[in-house]
């Protein structure tokens, strides 16, 4: 079945509104314009509320991703936010002001979180196995350790992984493994070694570059990513999480995919799309996804 997602309540973060190609966003107490492609109906609030932003982010000239922040006075270029649910999961995330319009987190992926925090506490595994790949800033990381987890952090970009580190010690977390990996390169090493985890994620990008410039571009590298994935999980205990955020990339892609490499999964699995919903009650889509766990 086609499922939707979204983030519950936080208090500590509010999609104001979207449209006319931007979103308006509030983290902790601090509220952010920036792109969003996918945003292209009119907004719901009148432009007073927008001019309330403490930062704006503007595009380059010629560029989808790079720019430049312009910043009231007063407003920190880092601070801290808290993220708190019922089931117990309790993490701190530092975020900051990128030249690629990003803060070091995507709340959209609040219900991701929830799923990695609860399906890691239900293994039988006495300290599951978690493996985190393309891992950004660390908040599934930070999900799968608060469960109890022995985790592995992979990104190849070093600078994201202390920023994880950052997130982990706010956290009062300790004990994650940080490794700056070319993932498709490490996880075939892992299946030659004959490892297994009882918990896998992945949130790989469109297009991306490992440390010593390996080519990553996802409709070439997905399908043998996900046959290697197989091979790793452990086949009586385990929960297994891919996110995309690509344009034009269905999630029946995903759903073929699956499909093909795990097919005893077919009944057991959540797939659709991830999305944020704004005051006007609008839903901005933000991703597609598929989990299952035995």
């Amino acid at each position: 079945m086609y499922t939707f997602l979204t983030t519950s309540p936080w208090s500590d973060y509010e999609l104001l509104d979207a449209g006319n190609f931007e979103k308006l966003e509030r983290f902790g107490q601090h509220i952010l314009a920036r792109p969003e492609p996918q945003a292209i109906w009119d907004p719901h609030l009148p432009a007073s509320e927008w001019q309330r932003a403490n930062a704006t982010f503007t595009r380059e000239k010629g560029s989808q991703e790079r720019g430049q922040w312009k910043i009231k006075p007063g407003t920190p270029e880092q601070w801290v936010i808290g993220y708190e649910r019922p089931d117990g999961l309790k993490l701190r995330f530092r975020l900051g002001m990128s030249s690629f319009k990003h803060v070091g987190l995507f709340p959209e992926q609040d219900p991701n979180w929830q799923f990695i925090y609860q399906q890691t506490r239900k293994r039988k595994a006495a300290v599951p196995r978690v493996l985190n790949l393309f891992a950004y800033t660390g908040a599934a990381t930070l999900a799968a350790r608060a469960a109890g987890a022995d985790v592995t952090h992979l990104d190849s970009v070093k600078q994201v992984n202390f920023w994880a580190r950052d997130n982990m010690e706010a956290s009062n977390l300790d004990g994650v493994r940080w490794l700056v990996e070319d993932a498709m390169k490490y996880v075939r090493r892992e299946v030659k070694r004959g490892s297994k985890y009882q918990g896998l994620i992945l949130d790989p990008p469109a297009y991306g570059r490992g440390p010593n410039g390996e080519k990553w571009q996802l409709e070439d590298e997905l399908n043998e990513m996900l046959k290697l994935c197989k091979e790793l999980l452990d086949p009586t205990d385990h929960f297994f999480l891919v996110n995309l955020y690509s344009l034009g990339f269905s999630a029946l892609i995903l759903d073929n995919l699956v499909s093909e490499i795990f097919p005893t999964m077919r009944d057991k699995r959540e797939i659709g799309e991830i999305y944020l919903h704004d005051a006007g009650a609008r839903k901005l889509p933000l991703g597609t996804f598929c989990r299952f766990a035995t």
